[in-house]
This record gives C-alpha cells, structure tokens and sequence, in this order.
C-alpha cells in the first residue's frame, strides 16, 4: 500500500495546474449541528467564537482524513443572515469570521493544507436587494479574509448563478484565487440557467475553479460538474473543476435539491453514503477530469478518507488516520468472529447492498416542490422572528402541497 506521508505546501492553483489531486473537508454544519454546537434553521457559524475547541477538532478530523483545505467555518455569516427572523446573536459577522479563520489556519499549519475563506448566498439577494448592496455584503465579508491572509476564496453554496456572478467579481478584486461553487443539479440554477451556462459566466466573472457543492448526491454533482465542464470548453475557455456534494443519496430529488425533501433536515440518516459508497463518488469525479474533490452536508472524516484512500494511488501517499483502517476491510481480519473476519475482502464491500432496517419505509420519497424562489413573496426576509400567525399560514400551506 501507498505510504503514509505529506507533499510540499504550495498554493491551490500551483496544485491543480501539476494534475494534483486536492481533497476538500466535509459540511460543518451539519457535522456541528450533531455534535450540538450549530442551530439547525439558522444554519449560522457563531460556534467559531462560541465553541472554538468543538471547531478546532472537526478541523483536525478533517486534516486527519486527508483535507488539503480547511475551509473557514464561515456558511451563512454575512451580518443579514446573522440578523434574519430574530437569529439575535449579539456577534458581528467579523467577529465571527475572525475567529474561523484563525482556528481554520492553525489547523492548516499542522499539517499539508491550505486555508479558504467562503462566502455564501444571502438573504439580501433573495429579498430582491441591489446588486451594489449584495456585493457591499461580500466585500464587508472579504475584508477580513484579507486581513488574516486566506489562501484562497470560495463562493459557494449559490442557487442563482447571478448572485454567484457578483460574488466572483468582488473577489476578483483580492487578487486571490477564486473558486466558485453553485448548489445546482443537472437542471441548472433556480432560473433555470443550465450548469454549462452558469460555468461559463463564472470563468468569464474571473473564477480559476468552478463546480458544484451540498443540495445532491455525489454521482449527481458529478454529472453536473461534467456538463459544466462541457460548456467552459465549448466555448473555448479554461478552468479547474470542484465538486462538495452531500453524503445522502437523493435519487428522488427535484432541482431545489434535498432541502425539497420532507427528510430535511431531521431525517435524513437512512439515506447517508457508506466509506465504499464513497470510493466510486472519488474515481467518478477524478474520471471525469474534477481534481478538487470534497464533501458537503453529512460528510463525516471516515468518508473523506474514503476518497483519500480511493485516491492513494495518484496521489502516492494514504492520509494519517488510514493507520487505524485497514484497506477495504482488512482490519476485519483481526475480528474474533469467523464470519466477519470473511468479510475482510473488497468484493464483499463493493458489492454489498445495504438494508436501511426500516421495513415500513419507501426507499424514496415525494418532493415538497413549492417551486418559490427569488422574488416570490414567500422568500422575502426579515429581522423580526416568523410569527405565529406566518407559521400557522406555511403549516395550512403544507397541507395543500
């Protein structure tokens, strides 16, 4: 097997431009929501300035697993998200960008990663603001991974390519490497702009790396990705690719995506990927010429070194905790029990099909599909907390759907 060991620090374009296999972290929100320091609704980091030690740690597990980047634990902390539907924090959104970006590069020094400050969709957008006011949002945002010398920018978790398009621009103004990531499937965006379209506005924008994160499964994004990649060449331009997906399968998804799903977000476990599930997502998307390759929602540190494991070979080292994990089950070999030390061999894994233990359950499930998206009245945010009157309203609503 590949020895355990560390490349050379260099930066994320000098990587990607060798033909260097960069691997992601996984979703921290979800993976801190869990774990009982993110509020699920909200979705809002403060658990940076709250509850470093907790982020820390999931860092460190990610580093462990084989993540070239710690991404600043920084989803949702633009100062109009931190402030919608009464999310009274009393933390500024640079305090808490502050704080991630400095436990995100502590991290980073103890190992072979780089640090990438994010950026994400905003309520602002959604409410129909300007596009000075929604960029005057990022920049605020930018001006502290500035300060604390990010390696490189993200614009992620975007449904609306055009909102993505301001995000890119603002960064460009940084003069770091900008990477842009739309939580889009095979459909496209939420106006419906297809992903080779929205892919070539990105690299036009000025991104260096474009793909998709979170919102579906892995072999959806992908595919998505794929067709991106098809329009970029198409018309004659370049870019490096990434994919972040979810840890859930989600066959039955519309274009909105696993928030569409009456599982979200309580219920989602039978749905989670296997390790094995995850070493095809990996030479899928390293097939499919992607070399930024990482986790979204439900990722956890074993999938990661999944595809860290998966990728062994091109890389020409496993990552740290694959000392405690013996090649497609090979620790199993050590079991007490005969009939799982059996199971220690890679064709039992990789083609075993799994029973979810729940036999009144539907292997799939119906959308909720309200089909409301920018500029519909119902998406229009607030500062005030949803009142009880709005809930009874969307609780009637629910019923009709």
């Amino acid at each position: 097997s590949a020895p355990i060991s560390r490349c050379k620090l260099n930066g994320i374009l000098e990587r990607l431009n060798a033909g260097e296999v960069v691997i992601g972290d996984g979703g921290f929100v979800f993976a801190l929501e869990k774990r009982g320091y993110v509020k699920a609704g909200p979705w809002t980091p403060e658990a940076s300035v709250q509850y470093p030690d907790a982020v820390r740690q999931l860092h460190r597990e990610f580093l462990r697993a084989g993540s070239n980047v710690m991404q600043t634990f920084t989803f949702y902390a633009s100062d109009d998200k931190l402030e919608n539907r009464g999310n009274n924090l009393k933390l500024t959104g640079a305090q808490i960008n502050e704080a991630a970006c400095d436990l995100a590069r502590e991290v980073a020094n103890e190992g072979d990663a780089l640090v990438a400050g994010g950026v994400s969709q905003t309520p602002s957008y959604l409410s129909c603001k300007s596009k000075a006011d929604v960029k005057a949002i990022f920049r605020k945002q930018l001006d502290v991974f500035i300060k604390k010398n990010v390696d490189f920018l993200i614009a992620e978790y975007f449904e609306h390519v055009e909102e993505a398009v301001w995000a890119v621009e603002v960064m460009k103004e940084t003069g770091k490497p900008v990477a842009a990531s739309l939580c889009i499937g095979p459909k496209g965006d939420m106006h419906g702009v297809s992903p080779g379209e929205c892919a070539v506005r990105l690299v036009k924008a000025g991104a260096q790396i474009v793909g998709v994160n979170c919102h579906f499964d892995p072999m959806t994004c992908v595919e998505t990705v794929k067709q991106m990649k098809v329009g970029v060449e198409k018309a004659g331009l370049k870019a490096h690719y990434m994919v972040q997906p979810l840890a859930y399968h989600t066959p039955d998804c519309n274009c909105q995506g696993f928030i569409d799903l009456p599982e979200f977000p309580f219920g989602l476990e039978p749905r989670i990927l296997t390790r094995w599930d995850m070493h095809k997502y990996a030479r899928e998307a390293y097939n499919a010429g992607i070399r930024f390759i990482g986790g979204c929602c439900g990722f956890e540190a074993y999938h990661i070194r999944a595809i860290a494991e998966e990728l062994a070979p091109e890389r020409g080292f496993l990552p740290s905790a694959s000392e405690k994990h013996g090649s497609w089950g090979a620790g199993l070999e050590m079991h007490t029990k005969p009939w799982v030390r059996a199971r220690a061999r890679r064709d039992y894994w990789e083609n075993l099909k799994p029973a979810s233990g729940r036999p009144q359950c539907p292997s799939m499930s119906v959308p909720d599909s309200w089909g409301v998206t920018k500029g519909h009245a119902d998406l229009m945010q607030q500062k005030e907390a949803t009142s009880k009157e709005e809930l009874e309203q969307l609780f009637d609503k629910s019923k009709t759907h």
